[in-house]
């Protein structure tokens, strides 16, 4: 019997001061379903759920709109999660130990990506409104 690797404890990152154990450690376990993905030995049934995770979580279509305040988005919050965490449970233990070594080296090396790609965001959604507000007063302003 193959035995799981758990990741090795690191020193918290930039980001990793502010985010919640319980959503790093479902981060992680999304980049190991990501990396098992990529493995010959998965089943088609794991790539099946995690595609349906990924169609869920980036579709306009979900169960409670997002325009409900909490219950908009907590339904995001559990069924993304949960989709994953069965996909990852139907995965060979070997495979599964494998990812998660390989999802440990790649956060590891890349503790840069996720302020990064917040920080890309942010100054596209400043652009935008940006382009809004200077819009919205051209078409009012005279």
């Amino acid at each position: 019997m193959t035995r799981i690797i758990s990741p090795t404890p690191r020193p918290p990152s930039f980001l990793g001061r502010f985010v919640p154990a319980r959503l790093r450690a479902v981060w992680f376990d999304a980049l190991s379903l990501l990396m098992a993905l990529g493995d010959r030995r998965t089943p088609p049934l794991a790539r099946l759920i995690a595609l349906a995770a990924l169609i869920y979580a980036v579709s306009p279509i979900d169960l409670l709109p997002d325009s409900i305040p909490v219950l908009g988005v907590g339904d995001d919050l559990l069924i993304v999660p949960a989709l994953l965490a069965f996909a990852a449970r139907s995965l060979p233990s070997a495979v599964l130990a494998e990812a998660r070594f390989k999802a440990d080296r790649f956060a590891g090396h890349r503790r840069w990506l996720v302020p990064a790609i917040l920080s890309g965001v942010l100054l596209i959604g400043l652009g935008v409104a940006y382009l809004l507000i200077k819009g919205i007063g051209a078409v009012f302003g005279g």
